[in-house]
């Protein structure tokens, strides 16, 4: 049973199952770190071989035969590194800022993720084991800040900080004790507050203790589209389910209405979601829940990668027939939506979230 007396939702692989790591790309650098020397103690059987950099692995990230092992090396392979550089980026969409990564890559495959679409053919965890100039930094960072002194879209009292932009967190922490160190640095933040998505259920983050200073964001979609498109993650159910476990752990947990694919019939399937989540979600979740309302962007280069592992989900995510180039805020060449077509889609998606979920104010929507 749950923290709340659900029964857990079954289908589902826990997140230390998506990893059998057989071999670690390290830099010495990180090698020499306790964090590294960490992680490598925690795969005691893999190999470790040494790399000059671990975001440009040999015959990983550079190997177009690589596409064909796409999900295995996801499973089987982690790089360790040393996080070059320490810059918060501004944001002000779903967060103020965006923290040093500590870790990039992720084991779980969704077709859509845009983080492949700067790696080339293979996309694993890569964790950085100088956790402690990152924490440093973030506390200098924050001091810099002073009070936030207005309320905005992303938080009306704190500065938030996302900490997972190029990784998944849940599944981050099973690596290693990155996650902890963040969200605890964070719960002595006043002015400040750690936030990430997730699209796993990741229960050991329920111990981390972190009194109000960290946002979990679950991203949800239609359950149909989330089992064609959301490879190796928690199913959406059980996403929801532990919103309930989060809340009396102490984060604040928003969702993510993400991404939003349009297809025949997709309003409807998030009608049936939207209730699905009146439904289950208590008055008490309800009253700090808030949500972002992402519509999907795709990649020409990642289309082309996914053609190679996973076709069946391109048929519903690469839409020429109704997409558009666009230059992203990373500076990327991706694609969306026609801007005209996708402004009428969002409002429709705004007003049935007004009629079905009036208590769930949109934070953040494009």
């Amino acid at each position: 049973m749950t923290a709340t007396g659900r029964a857990p939702v079954r289908g589902t692989r826990a997140p230390e199952q998506l990893l059998d790591v057989r071999t670690i790309y390290a830099e010495p650098a990180a090698l020499a770190l306790d964090r590294g020397q960490q992680v490598v103690a925690r795969w005691p059987g893999a190999d470790v071989v040494e790399v000059t950099s671990a975001q440009r692995v040999p015959g990983v990230h550079d190997d177009a035969a690589s596409v064909d092992r796409w999900v295995r090396t996801k499973t089987e392979v982690l790089a360790l590194g040393v996080r070059k550089t320490l810059t918060a980026r501004r944001n002000e969409r779903s967060a103020n800022w965006i923290a040093p990564s500590t870790a990039n890559g992720c084991a779980m495959a969704c077709s859509y993720c845009y983080v492949p679409r700067h790696k080339g053919y293979a996309n694993p965890i890569t964790v950085y084991a100088n956790i402690d100039q990152v924490v440093g930094y973030l506390q200098r960072h924050v001091a810099r800040q002073g009070p936030k002194p207005a309320p905005d879209q992303c938080d009306p009292h704190a500065w938030v900080y996302d900490i997972g932009e190029n990784s998944d967190a849940s599944v981050d922490a099973v690596v290693s004790d990155n996650v902890r160190d963040l969200v605890t640095a964070f719960r002595d933040l006043p002015t400040a507050k750690a936030s990430f998505a997730t699209k796993q259920v990741n229960r050991g983050l329920l111990d981390y203790d972190p009194r109000g200073r960290t946002r979990v964001r679950f991203s949800v979609m239609p359950h149909r589209m989330a089992r064609l498109l959301d490879v190796r993650t928690s199913p959406v159910a059980q996403r929801i389910a532990a919103v309930e476990d989060f809340v009396a752990a102490g984060y604040e947990v928003h969702l993510n209405l993400s991404p939003v694919v349009v297809h025949e019939g997709w309003l409807q399937e998030w009608a049936e979601l939207l209730a699905e989540l009146d439904d289950v979600l208590s008055p008490a979740a309800k009253a700090q829940a808030a949500a972002e309302v992402i519509f999907l962007t795709h990649n020409a280069g990642l289309h082309e990668v996914n053609l190679g592992w996973h076709p069946k989900g391109e048929e519903a995510i690469w839409r020429p027939d109704v997409q558009e180039t666009k230059r992203s805020q990373n500076g990327m060449e991706n694609v969306r939506y026609r801007l005209r077509w996708k402004q009428v889609w969002l409002q429709r998606l705004l007003d049935l979230m007004a009629e079905r979920t009036p208590w769930l104010t949109v934070r953040y929507a494009f």
